[in-house]
């Protein structure tokens, strides 16, 4: 995957297949540590103690569709390039928590990518989800929450496609703001 929008894309599809009810996602850049750090947190299934040990091997796959899960190595893979690392913790019935750091600096790190894009296509897929993204900088924070806008919208439906156009300029107009991206 060649950027962290696809990633957390490809993450949060794991909590969406794990029945995950609300899903955080969070995005740090810390410069003064050289850090980024991606947060993801589900209250779906959680994995068990076996699921939890294989899940970075490339050879396995609890979905049924085909024999390789990458996600997690790539991740892990790109995280550890820039001598980062990923950290994941689960309990069945509880969720699960991924965090991958990077350094920030890092020539072979992934760029952030689309992620309003990303952010705007999560949240017109899956309608009934609630997804919210943390965005933090030195340069300020950014917030969106696909609760407060539903409560705002009424009875327009969040995956109308003129509400996920205008959720994908807002996403991009602030993370602009906002990301130590140069």
């Amino acid at each position: 995957m060649k950027d962290l929008s696809s990633h957390i894309l490809d993450i949060v599809q794991n909590s969406i297949r794990a029945n995950a009810r609300r899903i955080g996602i969070e995005l740090e850049e810390d410069l003064l540590r050289d850090r980024l750090t991606v947060r993801i947190e589900d209250d779906g299934d959680g994995m068990d103690e076996e699921t939890l040990r294989r899940v970075r091997d490339p050879f396995y796959t609890s979905r049924t569709v085909r024999k390789v899960g990458l996600g997690i190595p790539l991740l892990t893979q790109n995280a550890e390039r820039t001598g980062g690392s990923v950290t994941i913790e689960s309990a069945l019935g509880k969720g699960t928590v991924l965090t991958a750091t990077f350094t920030h600096s890092h020539l072979d790190r992934p760029p952030l990518g689309d992620i309003a894009g990303t952010l705007a296509l999560l949240t017109a897929a899956n309608p009934e989800r609630e997804f919210v993204y943390r965005h933090t900088s030195g340069k300020g924070e950014y917030r969106f929450d696909t609760r407060e806008v539903r409560q705002l919208l009424g009875e327009v439906p969040v995956n109308d496609p003129e509400i996920v156009r205008a959720i994908r300029e807002l996403i991009a107009e602030n993370v602009s703001e906002i990301s130590e991206e140069g």
